[in-house]
């Protein structure tokens, strides 16, 4: 065992002990995503590095502290990407909590989710003992896949030491399609769309002023983006200046975010199919529907909980607005009870001594 693995399982040994909270810690970069962390960081800084890389295999093997952003430069150099597009938001991304945030960029609708990318893991447990989960390839996944549990579990299960990713090649071709309509055609277009062979990636539809404005990327096959294009109509965007608005989609960095600095921002995870929901405001759309975005005083969680419940769907406070802070508690919907006991279930066969930060999931714990 190396001494970075070393001296943070002794830390985690200590803490149990000792009854010491810890709340793992990467980058940092989403320390406001969930519950409001407690305990003392416990960083994973030191245990960076790509330990092994297989272009041909689709294969990469990496240590939870790197940076995100070299991860992604060294698949670059080699044509290749993380498909589901994660979100940085910040310098100092990591890619151990990329996963433990379980976050997907703009065309998570059509490749899937972190989780559909995880092979394997190691894990150090609330014991302080080192576990393996998966491996390197598909096939080595069956039964019960702990692996893939770790994307979204913020760091209750433990911390993880290094993630196995499926990779992919960059997509030969690429285009983005602009269209002028209100949500309600929007939705409509996507929902057609998304019944016919089209090389579909990722999308966005707001507000600009008194029109609006859905983007449509597609991605794939040279022949099919072209085609598409001719299919779709529209107007083809400068492909530079696209490329820079989908990365400030992903990292919430386009102008309609600007006003959260009053407003709370909250994520409403719904059907494709959902109809415009009776709510005020106006959205940010993505995921071809399934995902939208709201501006909304602390009073209104209520109605944004009940109108995403009344399409099968649940909301999320992601981000208390900066005036009333981060120790705003009640982030996420309730679960039901069976699911929420299985998750309290999984915390206390990895966490039996509750050395990780609980809370930061349900803060009643």
């Amino acid at each position: 065992m190396d001494p970075a693995l070393r001296q943070i399982v002794e830390r985690i040994r200590a803490a149990a002990v000792d009854g010491a909270l810890l709340r793992i810690r990467g980058g940092g970069t989403k320390d406001f995503y969930g519950e409001p962390p407690q305990g003392e960081p416990l960083s994973t800084a030191a245990l960076s590095g790509i330990t092994s890389y297989e272009p041909s295999e689709l294969v990469v093997t990496v240590r939870a502290g790197t940076p995100l952003a070299q991860l992604e430069a060294l698949l670059a150099e080699q044509g290749q990407c993380l498909p589901f597009e994660p979100p940085h938001f910040d310098e100092g991304a990591t890619v151990g909590g990329m996963v433990a945030a379980g976050l997907s960029g703009p065309a998570r609708a059509s490749v899937g989710a972190v989780r559909d990318y995880v092979l394997g893991a190691t894990l150090i447990n609330g014991r302080g003992e080192l576990l393996s989960f998966g491996g390197q390839v598909m096939k080595n996944v069956a039964g019960y896949d702990v692996s893939r549990v770790l994307a979204g579990s913020l760091g209750t299960l433990g911390v993880i030491a290094d993630v196995s990713l499926k990779v992919l090649p960059v997509p030969p071709a690429e285009a983005t399609l602009a269209f002028e309509c209100n949500q309600a055609d929007a939705l409509r277009l996507l929902n057609g769309w998304g019944g016919q062979p089209l090389p579909l990636n990722a999308s966005r539809w707001l507000e600009e002023g008194d029109t609006g404005r859905l983007w449509l990327r597609l991605r794939g096959a040279v022949a099919a983006v072209a085609a598409a294009c001719a299919h779709l109509g529209g107007e083809r965007q400068d492909p530079a200046q696209a490329q820079a608005e989908w990365q400030a989609a992903r990292d919430q960095r386009l102008r309609w975010f600007g006003a959260r600095a009053a407003r709370d921002l909250w994520r409403l995870s719904v059907p494709q199919a959902a109809p415009v929901l009776a709510l005020e405001g106006s959205p940010l759309i993505e995921w071809h529907g399934a995902q939208r975005w709201y501006l909304a005083s602390p009073d209104e969680g209520p109605k944004l909980r009940a109108a995403a419940r009344a399409v099968g769907g649940h909301a999320t406070l992601f981000m208390p607005s900066a005036e009333r802070g981060h120790r705003v508690l009640g982030r996420f919907d309730a679960l039901s009870p069976p699911l929420a006991r299985i998750h309290r279930a999984l915390m206390r066969e990895f966490d039996p001594h509750a050395v990780f930060d609980r809370a930061r999931l349900y803060p009643a714990d």
